[in-house]
């Protein structure tokens, strides 16, 4: 018998994420485990520790395909050409590759070189996501970013002119910014002629220094209302809302974020990088050490990277699945959750039927989606899904 009684006939997709966690500075809004430049660049020390990270667990996806990789932080875009490709030849070197992977690179237009960019397009980056957050240069000012208006348009046309997939980064709610301020945002990321947009409201999250001083925001109605404006633009503009923050015109859809909601596995690389990992009779979460130098120090030491590495108890699986899968704007079919999971489709029955009668979820024969109002009240669907709810 299966431990826990979960069993998988075949392991879902791997992705594989690497964390770059320097960046040229920390933003006030930032919750991410990104940490300031200081002194000389800590490039050849993270190529080195990212060698022995991936030898070490080289025996957890063991004959297994990459099928995307992320390369996030941080500021991935402060890596040098040179060090990009010698991180993507030992990923190909030790782990198969599929032939046309999608590989994504985080840049923030305040490190965009085009001598950069063409050397990591010669590395294999094909899908670069650009920090543009806003092209108004108060707003950019206000949110702590190292670039202006001018600087995230040339941005915008380096990446299209190096690289066949583009994102764009925006956020609305600013500190005093306008529903017409947030649209010409849109407008402009409209304007360089990208197919794949990110729009997300800025929140205060906690260990940042917006949430210790707030700024001056927006009303929640209003910011409400800034993202249904958004929204609406988009759709005007061909782009399908596929996911709670994602917006893509046909065939431009992230195939790395869309492995993390459907609820796909990923080996997370690099400090305070997270993984998801299934096999026959398990699913298990992984996690490295946190700060730069704790991981580094380990590796180089010989020792564990993980700072945890534990088993998913099959009671906990409904909400980890439900907390990707329902992300989806266009949802998804019910089996989806036996495959992902291992266990029977009845063990959302119940609780489906009360997120339906709530007007959450829209049950279809062979199709599940949030409905809208579950889309706006994403957390309270979610909620429904824990052990004992």
């Amino acid at each position: 018998m299966p431990r826990f009684g979960v069993h998988f006939d075949a392991p879902p997709p791997l992705s594989l994420y690497l964390h770059y966690p320097w960046c040229a500075r920390k933003c006030p809004y930032c919750d991410f485990n990104s940490h300031e430049v200081r002194g000389e660049s800590q490039e050849s020390a993270w190529l080195k520790a990212l060698e022995a990270d991936l030898q070490a667990a080289l025996p957890t996806v063991w004959g297994r395909r990459i099928e995307t990789i992320f390369i996030g932080g941080g500021t991935p875009s402060l890596l040098s050409g040179a060090g990009l490709d010698q991180a993507l030849t030992l990923i190909r070197t030790l782990l198969p590759v599929h032939a046309e992977a999608e590989i994504t690179m985080e840049a923030n237009p305040g490190t965009v070189e085009a001598g950069r960019f063409a050397a990591y397009r010669a590395a294999g980056v094909n899908r670069v996501s650009l920090g543009i957050q806003s092209f108004n240069g108060d707003h950019l000012t206000a949110l702590g970013r190292i670039h202006d208006g001018d600087e995230a348009r040339r941005a915008a046309d380096l990446a299209l002119q190096h690289f066949p997939r583009v994102n764009l980064d925006l956020m609305y709610g600013l500190p005093q910014q306008s529903i017409e301020q947030a649209l010409q945002d849109v407008e402009v990321a409209l304007g360089t002629g990208v197919r794949h947009l990110s729009c997300y409201q800025l929140t205060l999250e906690p260990n940042t220094v917006f949430h210790r001083s707030p700024p001056p925001l927006p009303e929640s109605d209003a910011v409400a209302a800034y993202g249904d404006a958004i929204h609406a633009r988009l759709a005007a503009a061909g782009f399908r809302h596929y996911e709670t923050s994602a917006f893509a015109q046909p065939g431009e859809e992230c195939q790395h974020n869309l492995n993390y909601w459907t609820f796909g596995d990923y080996l997370g690389l690099g400090p305070g990088a997270h993984g998801k990992l299934s096999y026959r009779q398990t699913v298990v979460r992984e996690a490295r050490l946190r700060h730069p130098k704790a991981w580094i120090d380990a590796l180089q030491a010989g020792e564990s990277a993980l700072q945890l590495r534990d088993e998913v108890a099959p009671a906990d699986l409904p909400f980890e699945f439900a907390m990707n899968a329902f992300r989806l704007i266009e949802g998804f079919p019910p089996d989806l959750f036996t495959r992902r999971t291992g266990l029977p489709f009845s063990r959302l029955s119940a609780t489906l039927d009360q997120l339906e009668q709530r007007g959450l979820v829209r049950c279809d024969p062979g199709w599940l989606a949030p409905t809208p109002l579950g889309q706006r009240f994403l957390n309270d669907l979610l909620q429904a899904f824990l052990p004992g709810a």
